[in-house]
């Protein structure tokens, strides 16, 4: 997979400096992932959800920050959505954003 954007991640993470371990690793094994579907994503990230449109919210942090991405599974491409506090998740429509 070809994750789309990597600086929105950079960008949240000098804010919140301790998500950025637990991003960077996600980042790389998105970026060496080869998903074809839904399935592929839930057999390596347990706790990961599916949305409408192929989205995928994925708990970061030990479950203390949301990423959704939005997945062109075709292209091998992930285009990152969302990155954010579950306060500030709470308030988005995570299948629109």
């Amino acid at each position: 997979m070809r994750v789309i954007s990597r600086r929105t991640l950079k960008e949240f993470y000098a804010v919140y400096q301790d998500a950025k371990p637990p991003l960077e690793t996600w980042y790389h094994e998105a970026n060496r992932a080869k998903w074809n579907d839904w399935t592929d994503i839930k057999a390596q990230y347990a706790s990961a959800s599916p949305l409408k449109n192929n989205r995928v919210v994925f708990n970061i942090g030990g479950n203390k920050y949301r990423l959704v991405v939005q997945i062109n599974y075709p292209a091998q491409r992930v285009y990152v959505k969302f990155v954010g506090t579950h306060k500030k998740y709470d308030k988005i429509n995570a299948e629109e954003i």
